[in-house]
């Protein structure tokens, strides 16, 4: 959409803050302002940093608005060979839910390390991307809403202003996903289509923050859509690629983890070799110091 935002946001400070929470400046685009919140004391007894990313359309816009966009948070460590610590995420926003992040994105042991290289000078360093993928901020007056006057007619189907967008796109790019729909009640129509747009939802999270039970209830979701009569032949591949990914991700993640208690080891000896050699050195060079006449008579 072109509505990029990229700024970084510098805790200062850091070790001896006493609120258990930060707030970044605001920033503005795609219409709104945006804002994060780093959670100082971690969300649990995990002891890890959480980061919340909340978006606020303004005054002038009514419920009906939805933001979908694609936070990245990196952690820059400032010792060179040492890797930042980066965390993406894909998430909506609405008028009901405007905020969302990372519930563990860094362990606080790992970053108040003295020597981990993530506090220089007191100082955090978190080098903020936020894209703006999809922007809709109609108002109720221009949406054609039900007698209730909470709920969207898109091809029948009734949504909430939140997600005309994304059931708009539904249709336009898969005109027949409900020709064969078995319920004909309004009320049943409703309930297929708000199951379809959430499993779909949930299919858009990041591989990281879906778990096992997440896959499990999207499995379900997948299968209540599909005996309704949607055809979703399209979806199932979707499907099958993020569970692909998650295993990936597991996988990964757990190597990763056995590479670094590997190269922990490797430092570990390696210092150990080294003061051998130096040792070792030492030695040589008193081995090789000349006797002079003084020591001999």
């Amino acid at each position: 959409m072109g509505d990029d935002i990229k700024f970084t946001w510098v805790i200062k400070n850091f070790s001896s803050l006493e609120s258990k929470k930060s707030y970044s400046d605001q920033v503005v685009g795609g219409g709104c302002k945006w804002f994060l919140t780093a959670y100082l004391n971690g969300y649990s007894k995990a002891r890890t940093l959480g980061l919340s990313l909340w978006v606020n359309n303004g005054p002038n816009v009514r419920s009906g608005w939805s933001e979908k966009a694609k936070l990245s948070c990196t952690f820059i460590n400032k010792i060179p060979g040492k890797v930042s610590q980066l965390r993406e995420s894909y998430r909506s926003s609405t008028h009901k839910d405007s905020n969302w992040g990372f519930t563990s994105m860094i362990p606080l042991s790992e970053l108040e390390d003295e020597n981990g290289g993530f506090i220089v000078k007191g100082e955090v360093k978190i080098v903020v991307e936020i894209e703006v993928l999809v922007s809709v901020k109609q108002t109720l007056k221009k949406t054609k809403l039900n007698d209730k006057g909470d709920l969207v007619d898109v091809n029948g189907f009734q949504v909430l202003p939140s997600q005309v967008t994304f059931a708009r796109r539904i249709f336009e790019k898969h005109s027949d996903v409900a020709l064969v729909l078995r319920a004909k009640n309004k009320h049943l129509r409703t309930a297929c289509m708000n199951v379809l747009l959430c499993l779909i939802e949930t299919l858009c999270l990041a591989p990281g923050e879906l778990s096992s039970e997440d896959l499990v209830e999207a499995d379900n979701a997948f299968a209540y859509v599909k005996n309704a009569g949607f055809k979703v032949d399209w979806l199932e591949k979707k499907l099958t690629k993020v569970k692909e990914n998650k295993k990936k991700v597991h996988i990964g993640e757990t190597h990763m983890r056995e590479l670094e208690e590997e190269l922990k080891n490797l430092k570990q000896r390696s210092l150990k070799v080294e003061a051998l050699l130096e040792k070792e050195k030492a030695d040589v060079l008193a081995a090789k110091t000349h006797l002079t006449l003084d020591e001999f008579v």
